[in-house]
């Protein structure tokens, strides 16, 4: 089988993760890892157990998921976690409704697996997020969440603009603006694996949510 999807994996200090993740990579996807300024060898280790590796020497998450989109080729693209919290075994069925032709653009709609996977803060304001979104689009998001699946050349001509936290909000803004089909699906997640740098803390939360509020803003 071919490639038929690319998965971009944003990377920040995920040695800890990294194994397990590009182990469960599904035949016909490839493995994109965005290395965003490791210390702990991230991309030496992705690189060594087969993934494509990106550097992107600007710092951000939206930067590092607009690199991967430059250098990916397939003609889907998942953007996903790499710390473990997502499947990317999943991406494929994620993927299924836009190669049928039914959606333009799949989001993960997240469901912890345990109360740890998730924290509370998080999860409020991700919902806050979700709210601002369904009432400038109409679209009935309840997820502003890391696994989002589209093709490659339809998202690049979304042209985004955000480079930090800002880049899910901003995706779904833009594809909404421009006609598109959004769907979303259940997404299980679990624990990440080793620290973590966004979510999982509250001054991550907060820098996140005003990246994120201020793509809203825009």
């Amino acid at each position: 089988m071919g490639t038929v999807i690319d998965v971009i994996l944003p990377c920040l200090d995920e040695a800890a993760a990294l194994p397990g993740v590009l182990a469960r990579i599904p035949a016909g996807a490839r493995a994109i890892v965005v290395d965003n300024g490791s210390t702990d060898g991230s991309a030496g280790l992705a690189a060594a157990l087969g993934a494509m590796v990106v550097h992107c020497r600007v710092r951000g998450y939206g930067a590092a998921c607009h690199a991967g989109l430059e250098a990916a080729t397939a003609d889907l693209v998942a953007f996903c976690d790499c710390d473990g919290s997502i499947d990317p075994g999943l991406v494929l069925d994620f993927a299924a409704p836009v190669l049928a032709g039914t959606l333009d653009l799949v989001i993960g709609r997240r469901r912890p697996t345990t109360m740890w996977a998730w924290p509370m803060h998080a999860r409020l304001a991700n919902m806050a997020l979700s709210g601002c979104v369904r009432r400038l689009t109409g679209i009935d998001v309840h997820d502003v969440g890391p696994l989002r699946v589209g093709r490659r050349t339809e998202l690049l001509a979304l042209d985004h603009q955000d480079r930090r936290s800002g880049f899910p909000v901003e995706t779904v803004l833009l594809a909404a603006r421009a006609g598109w089909r959004i769907g979303e699906r259940d997404l299980p997640y679990q624990p990440r694996a080793g620290r973590s740098k966004v979510t999982g803390t509250v001054r991550g939360t907060v820098q996140a949510i005003r990246d994120m509020s201020a793509v809203l803003a825009r």
